[in-house]
């Protein structure tokens, strides 16, 4: 297994999604997703993009502005409009979003679906047109399942404080196609069938709380994110999907790339415990690993399934 960076969390512990980043905690890098990882030449480019998206707990937005309602800005009607927000994705990989219907980003999706979103893999590199970054297109649409309320709420417990208001909802983009950017040069279009998003894991789906409960309280997740100094709070697993874990620590986030996909709480539960460090805390999650101690994000091998 080797290591990329951990990333801050868009929003500290009560804050609204505008709230402050954080510094980086103690024994972290801040060089980006791929920095601390060589990321082998060989790594197909379906693989990369879905390795970035998951990365990601945060996107830019792209939606058609709509004519305003009030009259007013209506020379904007039709432009693309950018803004900020916080993602979360279903275990197929579809991003979800948690939107309130006060906010013209909403406003303007709800008239036309149609949406793009921007994972940014270039935070902290020197010379960021180097790095990584993906651009999804694809359709935004009212979702009211419960389990994709769970899993974004898990990855974004401060979104707690604002989710039960009546304005808000949570919304699922269908993905149709990306549009990845791996460096100078090294540009790939690919189809939603192209980029090889996983199939839905109902049984996985159904078991996911009643695991990460488990493993959270047996200590898996110290042992599986990057090392510390041991200060404040510990790493705790938020979310486990067909590809990987996500992990958080305090205003940070982390993750777990697995070699296979898994499909179920068992075989999830299997891969991680080869994953996992001593429960002394001795060595790295994995044993061997071609990461550091300042490394974040952590992923399982190179190649998927």
């Amino acid at each position: 297994m080797s290591f990329s960076n951990a990333l801050p969390a868009s929003s500290p512990a009560g804050a609204m999604p505008d709230g402050k980043e954080g510094a980086t905690p103690p024994g972290t890098g801040r060089s980006g997703p791929d920095s601390a990882m060589q990321v082998p030449a060989t790594m197909a480019p379906s693989l990369r993009a879905r390795r970035l998206m998951r990365a990601c707990d945060r996107a830019a937005l792209a939606t058609a502005q709509r004519p305003a309602d009030d009259g007013t800005g209506t020379g904007a009607a039709g432009w693309p409009y950018p803004s900020l927000v916080l993602v979360a994705f279903d275990h197929d990989g579809s991003p979800l979003l948690l939107l309130s219907t006060l906010a013209d980003h909403t406003r303007n999706l709800l008239a036309d679906g149609r949406v793009g979103l921007l994972f940014d893999g270039t935070a902290g590199l020197a010379q960021p047109l180097t790095g990584a970054r993906l651009s999804v297109l694809g359709r935004a649409e009212r979702s009211d399942d419960p389990i994709h309320r769970a899993r974004y709420l898990r990855r974004h417990p401060d979104a707690t404080f604002y989710a039960g208001f009546a304005d808000f909802a949570i919304y699922r983009v269908a993905v149709e196609r990306a549009h990845l950017v791996a460096g100078f040069g090294r540009i790939h279009w690919l189809s939603a069938a192209e980029l090889d998003l996983p199939a839905a894991a109902p049984a996985l789906a159904a078991g996911e709380a009643a695991l990460l409960d488990r493993l959270n309280g047996e200590g898996y997740g110290p042992r599986l994110g990057p090392a510390t100094d041991g200060d404040g709070e510990s790493w705790s697993l938020t979310g486990i999907d067909p590809e990987g874990c996500d992990l958080r620590r305090g205003g940070y986030v982390a993750r777990v790339d697995f070699e296979q996909r898994i499909h179920d709480p068992e075989s999830a539960k299997l891969t991680l415990d080869t994953l996992i460090r001593p429960q002394d805390g001795s060595g790295q999650p994995g044993g061997s690993t071609s990461g550091t101690e300042k490394a974040g994000t952590a992923t399982a091998g190179d190649e998927g399934a």
